[in-house]
């Protein structure tokens, strides 16, 4: 069983493949940070997993989702109020066995965790549908860069596609934790499709509504 600091996370799901920037000021989550920034090898690792409850000040093991992810810590920088900025960059889906409290901070035993294509032609094909849907989605949705935009058209792997997407939808924490905990990447597409398709309906109607209020007032 690997063995690596914990950082539990508020209000966001990290998925494999996405660089994020993270402040940290809670004093067990900086103490791991800087224990992980000692490693003597290239790559600094560090699992991250969401909090069930994001009010929860200290957590435990049970406070915490159970799938979460390794990720490398690319940058730290501390700030002068004491809390800490880090980049990180998301690695590979892990599942969290045993969280314990070392009285500096929380470690945690985990394993690997295994995704599987059982149908590939289906894959291929979803990843079409979504890649299309995602240029929608964009173009009703500012919020999204058309960097992004280009950067999904041009994926074709299934598994970077999901986590891709997944991470830019506007949805709760639960159903983005959902989408990490899928195994099967047929499933996880086939989700990932109908909530964009049902977030693309909800923007489509602001937009009409916003429209009509606009009009109204003038």
């Amino acid at each position: 069983m690997n063995k690596l600091p914990i950082l539990p996370l508020r209000d966001i799901v990290i998925f494999p493949d996405m660089i994020v920037p993270l402040f940290v000021g809670r004093e067990k989550s900086v103490i791991a940070i800087e224990e992980v920034m000692k490693a003597d090898d290239e790559n600094k690792t560090i699992l991250l997993a969401t909090q069930k409850d994001a009010l929860i000040d200290n957590p435990k093991g049970m406070d915490i989702y159970n799938i979460g992810i390794k990720a490398n810590v690319l940058q730290m920088l501390k700030l002068p109020d004491g809390t800490v900025k880090v980049l990180v960059e998301g690695v590979a889906r892990i599942k969290v066995a045993e969280v314990k409290d070392n009285g500096k901070f929380l470690i945690a035993n985990y394993s690997d965790y295994q995704e599987k294509v059982t149908k590939p032609e289906e894959c291929k094909a979803l990843v079409r549908a979504i890649s299309d849907q995602f240029e929608g989605y964009v173009k009703v949705n500012k919020k999204i860069s058309k960097e992004v935009l280009n950067s999904v058209s041009q994926i074709e792997e299934p598994i970077k596609l999901s986590n891709t997407v997944a991470a830019h939808l506007n949805i709760k924490i639960s159903e983005k934790q959902e989408l990490l905990e899928f195994e099967n990447i047929e499933i996880r597409l086939t989700k990932i499709l109908e909530l964009l398709e049902s977030e693309l309906d909800v923007l489509k109607v602001e937009k009409k509504i916003r429209s009509r209020v606009k009009r109204q007032m003038e």
